[in-house]
């Protein structure tokens, strides 16, 4: 543990909201990204070698390499996500390094923001925005064959992962009048079932198949890289739309571009990207995709929220007790 009259040194790799990192600078020694320029893996290897507390993103790749080079004086990695397919945990692990992460608290966003996509996809709200912004503006007022889109109400949405995120999406969705099915490793309890009219099913491959929505909610493990694989997202309807709110890593992002293109599936609501901050042109290319730049969680609210998780894992870590957010490798 770092010496209780010296502050501990806390690095972090980006820009956090004022009022957070105004608190981690009362409390801890800690170093700042004041220009939020994303550190390089060089920059984190010089980070870990000084810090007591590493404090970074998702999008920071905290690899076996760069824990193997830490300082004996590293024991907490803070990440600022509730994702930690970012972080080496058995690496970590092994050389007695905890790893927080910020679950709970970014829910309600990012269920908003899948519901946004649920809606915004079949009813083309992006496409008929942008016609209206065009400078070449074509629009001559209403028509009854103008911007048809499609009516989600009374649909089948199928929630692949029924974990905080996709029960928030599924109350929601429900409200819409969709039909709520979804496949998950866990059965939901009876009473959620019946509240929402819910089916559960033990084939992935059979849901798909069915539903007129697909919602991607899970964590990306490695048990989920590409679940739904090209074999898999080649049993969706023609019909059917896609949205992913999760980790892009879950989907094989190029497979889904072919359907796309070859108009094999309806559309696709994307926050997330295989290989951030890269995207297959293809999907951009699309008037049937609506692409977001991973904004699900991005509420002013959201963030201080995390920040707050971040400081009270790091303070309960160097009072000497188990931090609440402990991520164990064995959860993986």
């Amino acid at each position: 543990m770092p010496n209780s009259a010296k502050k501990p040194v806390v690095i972090v790799t980006r820009k956090l909201p004022d009022v957070v990192e105004t608190r981690m600078k009362e409390l801890f020694d800690a170093r700042l990204n004041v220009d939020d320029t994303p550190m390089s893996q060089a920059d984190l290897v010089e980070a870990v070698q000084v810090a007591d507390v590493l404090v970074p993103t998702v999008t920071d790749r905290i690899d076996r390499s760069v824990i193997s080079q830490a300082g004996s004086q590293l024991r907490l990695i803070a990440n600022f996500g509730t994702g930690v397919d970012n972080v080496d945990l058995d690496t970590a692990n092994n050389r007695a390094v905890a790893v927080t992460n910020t679950p709970g608290v970014l829910t309600e966003d990012t269920a908003d923001m899948t519901m946004a996509l649920i809606l915004a996809v079949p009813r083309r709200l992006v496409e008929g925005a942008a016609l209206l912004k065009d400078p070449n503006n074509q629009w001559k007022g209403w028509s009854p064959t103008g911007m048809l889109g499609h009516r989600i109400y009374g649909k089948r949405l199928g929630i692949v992962g029924m974990g905080r995120i996709g029960q928030a999406v599924a109350e929601r969705a429900r409200a819409f009048g969709l039909q709520i099915h979804y496949h998950s490793r866990r059965r939901m309890p009876d009473e959620f079932e019946q509240r929402l009219e819910a089916t559960h099913w033990e084939s992935l491959d059979q849901m798909l198949s069915r539903m007129d929505i697909v919602s991607v909610n899970c964590p990306h493990t490695p048990a989920t890289y590409h679940l739904l694989s090209a074999r898999r997202l080649r049993l969706l309807k023609p019909t059917a739309y896609i949205v992913n709110t999760a980790r892009g890593e879950v989907i094989d992002e190029n497979e889904l571009a072919r359907l796309i293109e070859s108009n094999s599936i309806a559309g696709a609501g994307l926050d997330v990207f295989e290989h951030e901050p890269a995207i297959n042109p293809k999907l951009l290319q699309s008037n049937r995709v609506v692409a977001l730049p991973h904004m699900g969680s991005a509420t002013i609210e959201g963030r201080i929220d995390m920040g707050e998780k971040v400081i009270l894992n790091i303070k309960t870590f160097l009072d000497g007790h188990a931090p609440p957010d402990r991520v164990h490798p064995a959860m993986f």
